[in-house]
């Protein structure tokens, strides 16, 4: 049984929706990011990083969540589009905009516009500047089609599907939707899908810690025990 070490973040919940989907069965482990849990040397001798998700599937280990997603979807052959090479090239390129792209410049509008311990303007501007650019690039992609592949849900729209669920925290607000109509479409059709319902469930099978309390900060943000020196 594959071992899935997850939080709540968006990461995480990617690869929980296409767990859910494929249908392999799998055992959860939560993992308190906020408590400090992925440092601790039974994650970090998974992955090295000190993040989630991992999983284990037998003797393989796999973390960075596109990399997860990519290996399940090879592992159950679902979700990859039709096969034919022009759509593969399309997955791959998605696959990695969305890690490179939509998670890192959400996450850093996320950090300096709630978390940082003093506002940057400078900081706050190009983050936003470039989670608004990025996310609008998924806008115009969707304008013409259902998917982002096209007709056929897949790998791309569920690894999309985690940060989907930040969009508002992201870019300011339930009113930031109102902008991006393409978007919000496809975030509909995904929740609707009996396996986003049955992630929803999982999320409710732990407690994790909701404080963001100086533990939390220290867990999460390390970088910043540098400045008290």
């Amino acid at each position: 049984m594959i071992q899935f070490h997850y939080s709540l973040a968006p990461n995480p919940m990617k690869v929980a929706l296409l767990l859910e989907e494929i249908g392999l069965p799998y055992e959860p482990i939560p993992v308190d990011t906020r408590k400090g849990e992925q440092h601790l040397p039974a994650l970090t001798a998974l992955n090295p990083n000190a993040k989630v998700p991992v999983i284990v599937d037998g003797d393989v280990t796999v973390f960075d969540s596109n990399a997860i997603v990519l290996y399940l979807a090879e592992k159950s052959g679902q979700f990859l589009g039709d096969g034919t090479p022009a759509t593969r090239g399309q997955l791959l390129s998605w696959l990695m905009f969305i890690a490179s792209g939509i998670g890192p410049f959400s996450g850093q509008a996320v950090h300096f516009n709630h978390y940082a311990p003093e506002k940057v303007p400078y900081a706050i501007n190009r983050y936003d500047y470039e989670a608004w650019r990025h996310w609008n690039v998924i806008e115009a992609r969707l304008a013409d089609r259902l998917w982002m592949l096209g007709d056929q849900y897949s790998v791309v729209d569920m690894a999309l599907w985690g940060w989907l669920r930040a969009v508002p925290f992201v870019l300011g607000g339930a009113e930031c939707w109102a902008r991006l109509p393409n978007t919000k479409r496809l975030f509909d059709a995904i929740n609707a899908r009996p396996a986003a319902q049955r992630v929803d469930a999982l999320r409710a099978r732990h407690t994790f810690k909701a404080e963001m309390d100086a533990e939390a900060h220290k867990a999460m943000f390390p970088q910043n025990e540098r400045l008290k020196a």
